[in-house]
């Protein structure tokens, strides 16, 4: 099989790490853990939870991150690059996304902020990444001259397999079963910031059941946030995989 680099582009607070288990799963992948958080950080001098350790751990030379994940697999096998869409700031490039496969993961708006402020309480709309989220999209359609794969979450939950054969497929890949389940606790290639946001990830053994329907209902600042993102995550809605 031929190299294979995949970048799956999500917001915070969505399925991208139970996702990247999935695909870590396999015996022909490796995976990375938001390869740019660290650049991120260093060019905004945001104050995340473990920013030092994040800062430590990461390249903050966001060429260089990209250079590598332009670069094929070393083993020939299967890169799986879980990225967050809010970390591309717009003075990253996007020429080395040209020699990827690409996935956007997508999630309502409410759920996202209702989960993100049990981990961090401040949250604007820049930190959710929607509309990140469709910039890159529309950068990747442009590029490449075809709509990329993208997943709605939710959908996701109700029929992970049929998904999983249907993405494995899209980026010619054999589905395999080990996608679906995986032992539980840390791993190795878990970014320095998993001991903040990973817990629940830890605790699993696969994907959760199907979520319930979205409550909209929110307190008034972040009602604000989720009506700003709503007309971008729409826009994604629209191009959405069905099975």
């Amino acid at each position: 099989m031929a190299a294979i680099n995949i970048a799956m582009w999500s917001g915070p607070r969505n399925l991208s790490t139970a996702m990247m288990r999935a695909f870590e799963n396999r015996p022909d992948t490796t995976v990375w853990d938001e390869p740019f958080y660290a650049a991120y950080l260093w060019h905004t001098g945001l104050d995340h939870p473990m920013r030092d350790a994040v800062m430590a751990a990461g390249e903050t030379d966001w060429r260089r991150v990209a250079a590598r994940c332009a670069s094929a697999p070393a083993d020939g096998g299967v890169c799986y690059q879980k990225h967050m869409t809010h970390h591309m700031l717009r003075d990253f490039g996007t020429d080395w996304m040209v020699a990827l496969e690409h996935g956007f993961l997508l999630r309502h708006p409410a759920r996202v902020l209702r989960s993100y402020v049990a981990k961090r309480e401040q949250v604007a709309l820049a930190d959710i990444g929607v509309v990140q989220q469709w910039e890159l999209f529309c950068a990747v359609r442009d590029r490449l001259g075809t709509a990329p794969l993208v997943v709605d979450s939710d959908d996701f939950l109700i029929e992970p397999r049929a998904y999983l054969e249907r993405m494995c497929t899209r980026w010619g890949l054999a589905f395999s079963e080990r996608m679906l389940s995986w032992p539980s606790g840390a791993r190795a290639s878990d970014g320095a910031w998993a001991p903040h946001w990973y817990g629940s990830v830890w605790q699993t053994t696969g994907f959760g059941a199907p979520r319930p329907p979205v409550d909209e209902r929110l307190p008034d600042a972040l009602q604000r946030v989720c009506d700003e993102a709503m007309p971008y995550y729409d826009k994604l809605a629209r191009e959405k995989l069905t099975v």
